[in-house]
């Protein structure tokens, strides 16, 4: 087992690109020792986080896979000796009327955005409890706190994720680790990328909806991700659903109500 004195260590899922990728490295800048995982090989993330002289493993597999995860979880503790920090990243979308989603589509979408969860917060968070210490950060989404059309098994996988994060929270609040979430907006990943290819939406579909007139960034959700974990700034939050969203979620105006109002704003900073 390597030493890791002083060293905090964090997993991260979906570690190969996105959210996942940036939130390693800003971990890595913050000198913690990283376990990625995804379902590739996350080799740009690892050179990345080498460069920043972070000691990384990387453990390929299926977050919905029991075996997957006692694998990554045995691989971490040979590793490192403990986990300090768990960010629960890796997900899939599915865009589809509900009346067309198939029992197969709608069972892999929950097994990757909850169950897989569910069996990292599980495996890991057994150690974590032992120690008396730890941090889950699981990413949901602004589908988790709002309906949106097409997307029925993603919604309904990410507002069970943000029912399992208050449950845990409550749980294991009492026992030294936090259980919290963020729920992004819109951001402009690969998964965007593709999901635009196919003619789901386009930029101004998402930046007319959103107050702050831009697509969420993955630096947006990793800096709400470190904090989350950090017991120094965020040690008392425990359960919340953070939105990472530019204001999507608590607009209720109007689409011309909210250009207007955003519009107003831009003139009075121009003059």
């Amino acid at each position: 087992m390597a030493s890791t004195a002083g060293r905090r260590v964090a997993v991260v899922t979906g570690a190969a690109q996105g959210i996942g990728r940036r939130t390693a490295e800003v971990f890595a800048d913050e000198g913690y020792a990283l376990v990625l995982n995804d379902l590739r090989e996350p080799t740009q993330t690892v050179g990345s986080l080498e460069s920043r002289g972070a000691e990384v493993l990387a453990v390929v597999g299926d977050v919905s896979s029991e075996d997957d995860v006692l694998r990554l979880r045995d691989r971490a503790l040979e590793r490192f000796g403990g986990v300090h920090v768990l960010v629960n990243n890796a997900g899939i979308a599915l865009i589809a009327p509900a009346e067309q989603t198939s029992a197969a589509q709608w069972r892999r979408v929950v097994d990757v955005n909850l169950t897989g969860p569910f069996l990292l917060c599980q495996a890991l968070g057994t150690g974590m409890l032992a120690a008396g210490q730890g941090s889950i950060v699981n990413v949901a989404s602004i589908a988790g706190l709002r309906g949106v059309a097409d997307r029925a098994a993603y919604n309904a996988s990410k507002h069970g994720l943000l029912g399992l994060t208050r449950t845990l929270a409550v749980e294991w609040g009492g026992r030294g680790v936090r259980v919290n979430a963020v729920c992004p907006g819109w951001v402009k990943t690969e998964m965007d990328a593709a999901d635009q290819a196919r003619g789901a939406y386009d930029d101004v579909d998402i930046t007319d909806q959103v107050p702050a007139g831009r697509f969420a960034t993955p630096d947006d959700v990793a800096a709400a991700i470190s904090f989350l974990a950090d017991p120094l700034r965020s040690g008392f939050v425990n359960g919340v659903a953070l939105p990472v969203d530019g204001g999507w979620s608590t607009d209720a105006s109007w689409a011309s109500l909210r250009l207007a109002a955003r519009a107003r704003s831009t003139g009075s900073r121009s003059t």
